[in-house]
């Protein structure tokens, strides 16, 4: 796998691949950035994100990692003290999970958004950026008529951290998709240039296969679970025997997220998967890609009580050295 393949692989869009072409082309000493807000314990959200970073390290990549310490406080997420605190434990957890500590460098928005620099520049994006436009970004962040002033801002200071940074590569989740775009309209219009950026996949609802995975909903598997809470997860997730699951009764597009977990968190990470089963139905059987499992659960060899049990083992492989430092932290 060559270096553009690694950086673009299971990435839902990339914008531009002309650009990205060009930076995997010689990509050492070249810098990607993803912007996450303190919340304390990583979820599988965030392991998705981090994934691509461990990706793009080992395409030659340094990565920063930016603890947005301001932008949760203008999210009304705690006082400084409160989400620093929470930032350093997610320090901790995203170098347990696999990021090279060597190639990473973790920043506190604090650091930097405060300065005079950045506070005119943040200024002069507003006069740059309709109230409209500025909605359309912030639609992630917050909807109706509860959403705050600050929060209006954010989306316009995460285009400017691309910037103060000094990134090459935005990375985000789908969700990023309208503030990169605003990154790459705006920052031009104040004298910088438009960086590429990589989007990750929003993967689906685990018990039903439609929408989102939320956190919120409580629905999700984090680095504090333990062995059992992330098998009990697995084992209720919504897993038909196909890749492409019939809508539900409301007519709703389904997805199949047992299968996209084993795609975008387990392949990535293990250079193959062995679903462990009894002599009388079939023995253990190894797949070396994503394709070949997704296949066999399509045709029948592999039973979905079987794919579960695999990815509820692989899973909580990844989860526990984050665990065991979540445990030491609060010990």
């Amino acid at each position: 796998m060559d270096a553009y393949e690694l950086i673009t692989r299971n990435a839902a869009e990339v914008v531009t691949e002309e650009e990205l072409a060009e930076l995997a082309d010689d990509p050492d000493g070249k810098r990607a950035y993803v912007g996450y807000e303190p919340s304390g314990v990583l979820h599988i959200g965030h392991m998705l994100t981090a994934t691509k970073l461990i990706d793009l390290q080992e395409a030659g990549f340094e990565v920063t990692v930016l603890l947005a310490d301001v932008h949760a406080y203008l999210n009304d997420k705690g006082t400084f003290e409160e989400i620093r605190e929470t930032a350093d434990r997610m320090q901790e957890q995203f170098i347990a999970y696999g990021l090279d500590k060597s190639q990473t460098e973790f920043v506190l928005g604090s650091e930097f958004q405060l300065d005079e620099e950045y506070t005119l520049d943040l200024h002069a994006a507003e006069l740059e950026t309709t109230l409209s436009r500025a909605k359309r970004a912030m639609a992630e962040i917050a909807r109706g008529d509860h959403a705050k002033v600050s929060q209006m801002v954010y989306p316009l200071m995460q285009a400017l951290d691309i910037e103060y940074l000094d990134v090459d590569l935005a990375v985000g989740g789908l969700d990023q998709r309208k503030v990169h775009m605003l990154a790459r309209e705006g920052l031009p219009e104040l004298g910088y240039h438009a960086r590429p950026c990589i989007h990750t996949p929003i993967l689906a609802d685990l018990t039903t296969g439609v929408g989102k995975m939320s956190a919120s909903s409580g629905v999700t598997i984090s680095m504090e679970d333990s062995t059992e809470r992330i098998d009990d997860v697995v084992q209720s997730a919504f897993c038909p025997p196909t890749r492409d699951p019939d809508p539900d009764e409301e007519g709703r597009e389904r997805e199949n997220p047992v299968l996209e977990l084993f795609q975008y968190h387990i392949f990535p990470r293990f250079e193959a998967v062995t679903v462990e089963r009894p002599d009388e139905y079939g023995g253990n059987v190894t797949y070396e890609t994503y394709e070949a499992l997704a296949t066999a659960l399509d045709t029948g060899e592999l039973h979905p009580a079987d794919a579960k049990s695999a990815l509820s083992r692989y899973l909580d492989e990844l989860v526990a050295p984050g665990r065991r430092r979540l445990e030491e932290l609060r010990a």
